[in-house]
Formats: C-alpha cells, structure tokens, sequence
C-alpha cells in the first residue's frame, strides 16, 4: 500500500464549492488535511439569485468532520476578494479548484446577448480573475496547483450550447498558456472535463444516469493532480464515472498544395483534400515549436523545387518591394574583431570539445604542441555584425527581434583560423527573398586579416511574418542546403551536451536571454531555456573533423546546414553522417527523442594531398633556425658533458603569426647530444612552444625564460621544472 496523499498545512480555494463536483472536492481535500475555503455565490444553475446558504453548509460540514474551512460568497468576477478570503484566513494560498459555472443554453440563433456575457463572464473571465489574484503569491512562494474546468461540449461541440462551448475551450487555451508561464516557479495548471451530476446538469440529465455520473468519482483525480508530488502539466483528461483518460491534439502530415511556377488556387486544395485529412501516421505536436517548426519545414522543401509564384491574393505592393530592394547591396558597418587564445578554447568548450578525448587537447589547450582554434568559430567572428544591432539600420527594412528566426548558416574557410589575431569583418546584405509567411534576408560576412580573405559566412535569416511583398523567392546568391543520402551512415558520433552548455557557449558573445532566462524562455513559448542552434552547429562540426579529418583543421573547408528544431541544454547530440568523396553529409538528432535537429547538412574537406602540397618549407626566414644550427655545432665540442648534466629530451616548436613555423628537438639525454630539425624521435621529456621572436629574446637575455612562462608568451608542456636547464643550454654554452 502506498502512503495515502495528504494535504496537510496547505490552503486549498473551491469556486462553486456549495453543491455538487465543488462540494466533492471540498470535502475531499479537508478529509486528507487541507484548509479549505468555500466560494459559492448561492444562485441557481442560471447565475440567478444569491445566498450564503449553499457556502455555510458545506463548511458546516467539513468542521463536523474535524476540518478547517471558511466560507466566501462573492462572485468569482471579483476574484481578489476571494483570494483575500483564503490570505485573511490561513496566509497563504496554495491550490485553486476553478470549478464555478452556469448555464444559459440556447440554440445559437436565440442566444442574446445576455446570455453570451454571463457564460463568458462566469467561466472564462471567473476563472481568469480568481487564478490572477493568486498568481502572484504562488510565484513568491515557488509553488501552485490550479485545476480548470472545460467540458466535453468545449472539446467537441454540443447543440444549444455555443456560448457555454466557446467559454470552455477558451479555458483550455488559458490553462496551456499558465502552465507554460507557470512551469519555471512550480506552478502546475491542469484542465479536467468532467462528466458528472450537478446543478448544472440535473435538469438535462436523466435520474439513473445522473445518480451513476457521482462527483466522487472526479474528486480523486483532481486532489491527484494538486498534490505536491504530482508533475503532470498542461495536461487536458476526461472524467467521469470512475473513469479518467488524457487528451492530446493529432495533426495530419498533410499536403502541400503548392506546385512550382504555379500559384496556389482552391483546385490544388481539393485535389489534396483526401491526404490532409489522412490521419495516418499522423504527428503529435505538444508546443508551438513543433507547430512552427513544421511549417518551416514545408517553405524549406518548396524551395528546394525551385521558384514558386506569388499567390494571386497576395496584398505586396509596389512599396513594400521597392523597400526590400533597397535594402539588397546595404554594407554594414565595417568592424574589427580581436580575439585571444582564451576566446578560442572558451568557444571549443562551449561546444563540447573536453580532456576527456585526448584528441580535444589541441582545441583546449594553449601548450598543446598543435592548438589549433576550431574551424566554427568562424562564425562567432563574423554575428557581430548582427549582434550589434546592425540589423536594425538596414534601410526599407522594420524588423522585429522576437520574429527573427535562424534558419540556416554556411561557412567558408580559406586558411585556417589563427589561435589569435584580429580580423576586420565586412558585412552585406546579399539577397532578400520573399517566402510569403515571411521573408529571408542573405547577410554575407567577409572576414580579413589585413587584405586577406580568412573566412566567408552567411547568415539565412527568416523573418516571420514579413513576407507577401511581391519578391522574388529564390537567389543564386543562396549556398543551398543539400538532402542526406538515403542509405544508412557511414558513422555516428555522439554527444551529451551539459545543463551548463548554453551558459558556457553565451559567453562566446551570444548574450540572447532564450538560452539562459527561464523567464524569457518562458514568454517565446519555451518549457525552459534551449541551447543555441549554433551551438548544436559547431558540435555536429566537431564531430565530422574528429571522423573525417582526424581533427586536423587545415582540411576544414566549408559547412552548411540548416536548422530544424531546438535543443534543450542535457540532452544528446548524435550526428549521422555519410562520406562522398570529399563532401561529408551529415544530420544531427536529439537521441532522446529522434528529432532531427539540423538538417540537409555537409562538410566539404580539403584533400589530403592539396595538403601536403601547401605546407610551406618549415623553419624559412626564422631567426631561431641559426640559433639551433649553433646550438648542435657547440654540442659536439661539450654534448656529453651537457647530456650528463641535463638527462632530458625538449621539443620545441616555434611559432609565427599565432602557427607554427618550425620544430626542432635538442637530445640531452642520449649518447653526446644532439639537435634536429622536426618533432622528438621517441618521446620528449619537455614541449616548449614560443614565438621566433621572444626566442631570440630569450636567447640574448632580454627576456626571463620564467617571466615569458607566467606571462604566457613562454608555454610548455610534459616535466615542466626541466625547462630550468635550458639557462645552461642557451646562456653557459650557446654563447651567442
């Protein structure tokens, strides 16, 4: 037997609690602890009348039984009042039953107005102004439970009840929105439609069925769904008669009755009537996104078939055009973006680069013999431009921030990142297209290190909501997103992001509050806040250069990918993907739920050979190539007495502009010593990485090899107290 659910300390409000479900709720809480307040106006079923007759008895009997309760008899229009009832009585209010109803049924023709104001008055605003009033006492104290009533007739319809229908399925929508809004402060809201007999329901009820249909039966489910140790929210159930089942909307995968170069007409609606009404394999959208996220999905596979007429209906006039147009060629304000070391591995942090894999050290590690700064931070160089506010200053354009929508991103390498430095970003608006539910602006990003091209982004972002302005659909200038293969993947590589991944990846400069306010999650329709979808980007990327590339950089050549739906911070990534040549396609998932997250993807990788044939000769033009050749001609004068004294392996690697130029090792641990160009042959006991520059400087004593280290500019790797040694190496016997 399971411990029986209490109630006990908490404070419990019943509307319509004089008769009836009220009553049985009432009841039912106080029997398991709960301090209950009474609400019953004392009117008939028609809202006629008032008395505090229905009220006191209840009560009565609650206190007969050994409970606490008090009464209250105002109208649930007042709701302050009676939430102050349940505060002036017992403090606190911790669970609303809205429960008050009436009826005024009436065929639709005969309904007056009367009659459609009080059943909105008494259901939909009654229920409205009872559950604001206590709002904000279960936000301050982090917890609530609020019960809806809706009814079969607000579900599906029901003859001579247009007004009560309508009240009570705009309830349902009321109570999915609290639950989304009241989710971050532990406020669960629920709605019942409950089959029961009541006053309501006497008159039009038959006596076996009404004396079955006992309010009992529902109570139990409602004291369920307001016990503290219930998670159950935004959740719709059907009730009656000992009998409880959960409702959920279903949506067909319906049609797309939009063919190219054609506009759409009513003829295309009929000739698909039968598929959008095929519930097979029908979906099962739980949220808004997935709503949007559908249709999004739809304007994607229209474009890929190509250039689809502007709708004969469509409102665009020769000025909005004209707008758009104007807005086509506008160059943003230049900037300069600078960034360190720190920059770089704080961006491969925050998309899951980690020293769990030692392949990750690279991307993680400033002394790592090959750092390297990931290809995809590419991106994080070139969205100031749209971070700063640039978007707002594109002529002809007026766009709303809460509408704007990432919808895919590509991104061209022409050399490697540098692990720092300084690129100054052009930005352009490429392109405007017109994809009727809302527009699409191309904003292209060129990123220089002086008049070098480093890296190309551009940006697709759709505007929900701007479009039907009579512009074009489809731009050459659009890199296009490309289909998966059909087969099964050449590999899968998975990835369990962090609670903390969107609070980590934010601080690589996307300050947007969706990913870290639950407050403002909450207000754009999110269950809490959801990771950055480029975030899941330089994840997917990370995965096909650790497959593909080995996660050698120099081969990352571009990335596209589309965005499909969001992530949610915990969950894990796993990317799909197939090899074609030099062209990785690839998709990612949630793994927990199957969603594909990004979409019609690829990596294009530079070939191994092309590699090759662009290293530079190692170590030309560097000051420290003399020094090393100086170094190994003194060794074989003093090399054994050296090795002796020393017993260590040091690699160096010698930098240039951030890469490295050069590598060289000084053996002082076998035979008399000696010094190569290259990496270790066996194992260094010490990696030291520095610039050409601060060698020298080290090497003519102007510069403190450990002063260099603390400050950075002198890194090393492995024993690192070895590398105190090297003042008998480059001061006693260099000589320089």
């Amino acid at each position: 037997m399971t411990s029986p659910l209490r109630f006990d300390g908490r404070v419990v409000l019943v509307t319509g609690a004089g008769g009836g479900l009220g009553r049985a709720y009432a009841l039912a809480f106080a029997e398991r602890g709960a301090l209950v307040v009474v609400n019953d106006l004392g009117g008939d079923f028609k809202g006629v009348g008032k008395s505090s007759l229905a009220a006191d008895k209840v009560v009565e009997e609650i206190k007969r039984k050994g409970g606490k309760a008090v009464a209250n008899y105002d109208s649930v229009e007042a709701g302050e009042k009676v939430v102050k009832t349940a505060l002036d009585a017992f403090g606190r209010i911790d669970v609303v039953v809205n429960n008050a109803g009436i009826l005024r049924d009436r065929s639709f023709s005969r309904i007056s107005d009367e009659d459609w104001d009080i059943i909105q008055r008494v259901h939909l605003r009654g229920s409205f102004q009872v559950t604001r009033a206590a709002w904000d006492h279960m936000k301050k104290q982090k917890y609530g439970r609020i019960i809806m009533t809706s009814s079969a007739s607000g579900i599906y319809g029901n003859f001579g009840q247009a007004n009560y229908s309508a009240a009570k399925l705009g309830i349902l929508g009321l109570a999915n929105t609290l639950a989304i809004e009241g989710r971050k402060n532990n406020i669960h809201c629920n709605t019942i439609a409950p089959n029961a007999g009541s006053r309501m329901t006497q008159t039009v009820m038959p006596e076996d069925l009404f004396e079955a249909l006992k309010p009992e039966y529902v109570a139990p489910l409602v004291l369920w769904l307001c016990h503290e140790s219930c998670e159950e929210n935004g959740g719709l159930f059907e009730v009656g008669a000992g009998w409880i089942g959960k409702l959920r909307w279903e949506r067909t995968l319906g049609a797309i009755a939009r063919q190219k170069n054609q506009p759409m007409t009513p003829e295309a609606v009929k000739a698909n009537w039968e598929k959008i009404c095929d519930f097979d394999n029908a979906s099962k959208p739980q949220n808004i996104q997935e709503s949007v996220a559908g249709m999004i999905e739809v304007l994607h596979k229209i474009d890929a078939e190509g250039g689809v007429s502007i709708n004969h209906t469509s409102h665009a006039t020769s000025t909005a055009t004209s707008g758009f147009a104007g807005a086509i060629g506008y160059k943003l304000p230049s900037f300069s973006s600078a960034y360190t070391e720190m920059e770089t591995i704080m961006y491969a942090l925050g998309v899951g680069a980690s020293v769990k894999d030692p392949k990750d050290l690279k991307f993680v590690y400033e002394g790592s013999s090959d750092f390297s700064c990931l290809p995809t931070f590419g991106v994080i160089i070139a969205q100031k431009s749209m971070m700063g506010g640039g978007l707002a200053e594109i002529p002809g354009l007026s766009i709303n921030f809460a509408q704007v929508l990432h919808g895919e991103q590509y991104l061209e390498l022409y050399k490697p990142l540098p692990r720092s430095g300084k690129l100054k970003c052009e930005a352009v608006v490429a392109d405007v297209l017109d994809k009727g539910s809302g527009a699409v602006i191309l904003m292209d990003v060129y990123s220089y290190s002086g008049k070098e091209l480093i890296c190309y982004n551009q940006f697709s972002l759709f505007l929900v909501g701007s479009g039907g302005f009579g512009g074009k659909r489809t731009s050459e200038k659009l890199k296009v997103a490309l289909d998966v293969p059909s087969r099964s993947p050449d590999a899968v590589l998975r990835d369990t992001t962090s609670l903390n991944q969107a609070a980590l990846y934010r601080l690589s400069g996307d300050w947007n509050p969706l990913h870290i306010d639950p407050n403002f999650a909450s207000l754009a329709g999110f269950e809490k806040p959801i990771l950055h979808g480029l975030c899941t980007f330089g994840f997917s990327a990370r995965h096909v250069l650790r497959q593909f590339a080995d996660n050698d950089v120099s081969r990352f050549k571009a990335i596209k990918t589309r965005f499909a739906k969001p992530v949610y911070p915990g969950q894990t990534l796993q990317t799909e993907m197939w090899k074609e040549g030099n062209r990785i396609h690839f998709q990612t998932k949630v793994q927990e739920t199957g969603d594909i997250v990004i979409s019609n993807a690829y990596v294009d990788l530079v070939p191994k050979s092309d590699i090759s044939a662009k290293t530079p000769s190692e170590g030309g033009e560097l000051q420290s190539t003399l020094v090393f050749e100086e170094i190994g001609r003194r060794l074989k004068e003093v090399g054994r007495e050296v090795v002796k004294k020393v017993k260590a392996v040091f690699e160096w690697h010698i930098t240039k502009g951030g890469d490295i130029a050069a590598k060289w090792t000084i053996d002082l641990k076998n035979e008399s010593g000696k010094v190569y160009k290259g990496p270790a042959k066996g194992c260094a006991d010490t990696t030291i990485i520095i610039s050409d520059d601060d060698f020298m400087q080290v090497v003519l004593g102007k510069l403190d090899p450990q002063k260099a280290f603390f400050s950075g500019r002198l890194k090393a790797r492995g024993n690192i107290m070895l590398s105190q040694k090297l003042q008998m190496i480059l001061k006693d016997y260099a000589k320089l």
